[in-house]
């Protein structure tokens, strides 16, 4: 017997403007987004494509893309921006939790289209991932990041309360939290 259909959480879905004022979709992928996964590893740099899956492939197998594409939303999630038109938009960045072997953590993993990148696009993306994943019940996160890819060790640094670091065989791992939100001060009269 099949598994049921997991209900695609629609409340995730929302517009995003970035810094410089691009505007971009922000939802929950789905499973018929497999093909343009594919479209989208075809879209990344070499560098970016090493740094995000530690290897570089010729294309996304479909077997990797149709996994990726299909999550339950509630253990497995996978957020994408878009932009362009909304009937044939561009993906431009995923960011994605999975289960670990201890039912408390979360691995996560993003990447964003070289174009995009330094646009503050991950930051966003990072916060609305961890946000998702502490509203279905998940507050600690692990990451793996080649050690040389500063950048993403930095955001990570910057924007989350990293508890362990470790850095192994040129893989740094790092054990996180989401960082609380700052009080609001003032006296609201």
């Amino acid at each position: 017997m099949a598994a049921p259909m997991a209900v695609y959480p629609k409340e995730l879905e929302r517009e995003v403007t970035l810094q410089d004022g691009s505007r971009l979709r922000l939802r929950p992928i789905r499973p018929e987004d497999q093909d343009r996964l594919v479209a989208f590893y075809d879209g990344l740099s070499r560098q970016t494509a090493y740094q995000r899956f530690f290897a570089v492939m010729k294309r996304l197998p479909p077997n990797w893309a149709r996994l990726l594409a299909n999550v339950d939303y509630e253990r497995r999630l996978a957020l994408i921006t878009e932009h362009g038109p909304p009937e044939a938009p561009e993906m431009v960045g995923v960011a994605r939790y999975e289960p670990t072997d201890q039912a408390d953590i979360a691995e996560i993993a993003f990447v964003v289209q070289d174009g995009w990148q330094n646009r503050g696009l991950g930051t966003l993306m990072l916060d609305a991932l961890l946000a998702a994943a502490e509203a279905r019940g998940i507050r600690r996160f692990r990451a793996y990041v080649l050690a040389g890819n500063m950048r993403m060790i930095d955001l990570l640094v910057r924007f989350t309360d990293v508890q362990e670091r470790v850095t192994e065989s040129g893989v740094t791992e790092l054990l996180l939290t989401r960082r609380p939100a700052p009080a609001v001060t003032g006296t609201g009269r």
